[in-house]
């Protein structure tokens, strides 16, 4: 694929207090990323040029006001500058409204570009959602901004790592509130749409799992209900469409199941559920350093008509300014997006 022929993707800074532009300066400095997309980063020039010295990176910078003004090579990063901070308002590891509203406005003009169709695909960076409140903008995070600027009603979050993939029906609600959504067509939407992710992930007979919300799936309605009148139905449902799913599969068997390779995705009934065991496998942290030596995995919005896909940790503000954070999240953010994207050059 030539050069012109690959995506281009819109890269959001992040919210400038934290780690965003230090590890979109060092994703940006290997090779691979320009193999496979060309990346404009969607923030502040002078907040990137501020991270390059913390990077104490030479290299050099192209601000855009249209991504195929970019120069996508190693050696430049090009920046659509929205010129929005200013180098005097920057506060690394501190909450402000300022820096707030300029991770909103990213990710804002991140989508105004993908739904313009300027771009192809867009990737996230971290934000703080309690600078971005204060300036303003009440969103739970960046899946509901998604939702709403694009005017998309049935959505899903996904976490991967590598091969380990999990898909939600509900995300950022109370427990209790969580137990109360797992209805059986959100249920079914959300097989469906995991079974359509994995497919544009270039895997032609994908095999679905669907979680139990309850301990041994109700173990015969003993300890709860929805397991046999909500979830069991939506994989009926889903194999009629011939949907290959499997479940309700109990919680403390699922995960290690897909580790071995029978499933290509899990349908988890809430957050945490398949948070933790994604994060356990994507971060690793070192106690003699006291830092993450690896923080890997990826966040995608699925249902949206644009794609997105994010790093899965937030803005890092003990780290944040120090040159130390590391970009591997990002890395594999950009892969993922690039991957999806491909099909729309």
């Amino acid at each position: 694929m030539t050069a012109t022929a690959l995506p281009i993707l819109a890269i959001t800074m992040g919210d400038p207090a934290g780690i965003g532009s230090e590890i979109a300066v060092k994703a940006l400095l290997e090779q691979e990323m320009y193999d496979i997309c060309r990346p404009l980063v969607v923030g502040d020039l002078t907040m990137m040029q501020d991270a390059a010295r913390m990077c104490e990176s030479d290299v050099k910078f192209n601000a855009v006001g249209n991504p195929e003004d970019g120069v996508y090579k190693l050696g430049t990063i090009d920046v659509f500058d929205m010129g929005i901070m200013k180098l005097e308002d920057l506060a690394y590891k501190t909450v402000t409204a300022k820096q707030g509203d300029a991770g909103f406005q990213y990710v804002c003009k991140a989508i105004e570009l993908a739904m313009e169709k300027k771009v192809h695909g867009t990737v996230t960076g971290p934000i703080n959602k309690e600078s971005m409140n204060m300036g303003g903008h009440h969103y739970s995070g960046h899946t509901e901004i998604y939702a709403d600027k694009t005017n998309t009603k049935d959505y899903s979050m996904m976490l991967a790592d590598h091969e380990f993939r999990v898909v939600h029906v509900s995300t950022h609600v109370s427990l209790r509130d969580a137990c109360d959504r797992v209805k059986t067509p959100r249920v079914l939407r959300v097989i469906e749409l995991a079974d359509e992710a994995v497919k544009q992930l270039g895997i032609e007979a994908p095999r679905i799992g669907v979680c139990g919300l309850n301990p041994h799936c109700g173990e015969a309605r003993m300890f709860g209900t929805e397991d046999e009148d909500e979830i069991l139905p939506a994989v009926e449902q889903a194999k009629a469409q011939g949907i290959d799913a499997d479940g309700p599969v109990p919680a403390d068997t699922i995960f290690s199941k897909m580790a071995g390779g029978m499933y290509d995705m899990v349908v988890t009934m809430y957050h945490d559920q398949g948070h933790i065991p994604t994060k356990l496998t994507g971060f690793k942290y070192d106690k003699e350093t006291n830092t993450w030596g690896k923080m890997a995995g990826v966040n995608i919005t699925l249902g949206l008509p644009i794609i997105r896909a994010s790093v899965d940790h937030g803005t890092a503000f003990g780290k944040a300014g120090e040159g130390r954070a590391n970009p591997q999240s990002l890395v594999e953010a950009i892969r993922y997006g690039a991957q999806f994207a491909k099909f729309r050059v």
